[in-house]
């Protein structure tokens, strides 16, 4: 018979911290140091073209100490600029985020990327990646929202939806087959 080896294996815990949080006896301050990273005055944006990242590249989520500071900050920061708009003669009700705007703005976003609507003076580009990216997202809204919109918003959802589908057949219609020249149409046949 063959004799069997015996392997043997050393096991190092590594980690920094025990289970209560606190450092190890074992580790030393430069080895914690350089191994969790100094907090960042802003977070970095991601491009808006990134593949997803898997769950272990993810960033921590920022704590509830974090969140609450952030968004009393924003809360402070929108006021004064409500108080802006208000002190210049408007209304700052005019910047509230309603459902219906938010889908009007992806709406005239999608019109906008299939070159249907353009700024005044400017050409239009299109740009049909994109606006096929923003009809997925309303899409997507529509399934993710099911059963908590009201019968309004609903009703606008699919009305934006119905719309742009139809806007984006009509405009991947035309840039496969252009409409051909009449004048050379008719040249051709009387040959």
């Amino acid at each position: 018979m063959a004799e069997k080896k015996q392997e043997s294996f050393t096991v190092t815990d590594r980690r920094l911290f025990t289970s209560e949080g606190e450092i190890r006896e074992e580790v030393s301050q430069e080895e914690v140091s350089s191994a969790v990273p100094t907090p960042q005055a802003a977070p970095v944006a991601q491009p808006a073209v990134a593949a997803p990242q898997q769950e272990s590249d993810a960033p921590p989520a920022p704590t509830a100490a974090e969140q609450k500071e952030q968004a009393e900050a924003y809360r402070k920061s929108a006021k004064d600029l409500d108080a802006r708009v208000e002190l210049s003669g408007h209304s700052s009700k005019e910047l509230e985020m309603t459902f219906e705007r938010f889908m009007a703005s992806l709406y005239m976003s999608a019109m906008l990327q299939m070159g249907l609507m353009h700024e005044q003076g400017g050409q239009p580009r299109v740009d049909l990646i994109g606006a096929r990216q923003t009809i997925d997202t309303l899409s997507l809204l529509s399934e993710k929202t099911k059963g908590n919109l009201s019968s309004t918003e609903e009703n606008f959802l699919q009305n934006c939806l119905y719309e742009l589908r139809m806007a984006y057949v009509e405009v991947t219609n035309a840039l496969a087959h252009p409409p051909q020249n009449p004048a050379s149409s008719a040249a051709t046949i009387k040959r």
